[in-house]
């Protein structure tokens, strides 16, 4: 990310003679995942999953958004807005705190977050929250960058979905999981700012939340070959 210096040099004080170092301002914008996903019924999505923050060291405003949309009709099959606070609470993690909204599959949905980011041992970038609704739902995420050579990288993905409660105008049954896995494998274009992707993504629906899908005509598993970027600055 890139850093901003709030004032150059040093702070005079002019009472105590003591100097300061101002805190740097910390912004910039990732994108995991700008991609077009082709699935076994040759549809294409296009998706995307970026964070956009603002702050210091010590406390930062995260924007993340996550989305699907159907390349044929130009429809959102899925829309996932959040604003996170993030402070650290160890070396390697932080605290979350924020508001979720979805939109607009179905009727709108609003969360509050809470939760953990981080790297656990053996540097796998983990994500865990708890969103706090009338349908509370638990996601964990983890990551993890295998370096095959310095710009050749391959990076597997877990994530899954745990609802506590039924929602059944989207689909979604208690205790009923859904899991995405996939596989990337990236060539770093420009000094990791840049680093185009081949791979795969499965998605999966159990329980309660598979058979809402198929009572509605929908498949409870589909494979997707992806194609796209990532993209730092």
């Amino acid at each position: 990310m890139r850093r901003i210096s709030l004032l150059a040099g040093f702070l005079i004080v002019a009472s105590s003679g003591a100097s300061a170092v101002a805190e740097p301002l910390i912004w910039g914008i990732q994108a995991e995942q700008l991609e077009i996903r082709r699935g076994e019924s040759n549809e294409n999505v296009f998706a995307w999953d970026f964070d956009a923050l603002v702050g210091s060291d010590e406390l930062k405003l995260v924007w993340r958004s996550q989305a699907e949309v159907a390349t044929g009709t130009g429809t959102f099959e899925t829309l996932e807005n959040q604003l996170r606070l993030q402070k650290p609470i160890s070396t390697f993690f932080d605290a979350v705190l924020g508001v979720r909204v979805d939109t607009p599959r179905g009727p709108d949905r609003t969360y509050g977050v809470v939760g953990i980011k981080g790297l656990a041992p053996q540097w796998f970038e983990i994500d865990a929250d708890l969103y706090v609704s009338d349908n509370p739902v638990f996601r964990f995420e983890a990551e993890y960058e295998a370096l095959i050579t310095n710009r050749i990288i391959l990076t597997p993905s877990f994530e899954i979905d745990l609802p506590f409660a039924d929602d059944r105008p989207i689909a979604v049954g208690a205790w009923g999981s859904k899991i995405e896995v996939g596989a990337r494998l990236s060539y770093d274009l420009i000094d990791r700012l840049i680093s185009p992707y081949l791979g795969i993504s499965y998605e999966r629906a159990f329980g309660e939340t598979a058979d809402f899908r198929r009572a509605e005509g929908e498949d409870n598993s589909t494979l997707f070959f992806v194609v796209g970027t990532r993209v730092l600055f």
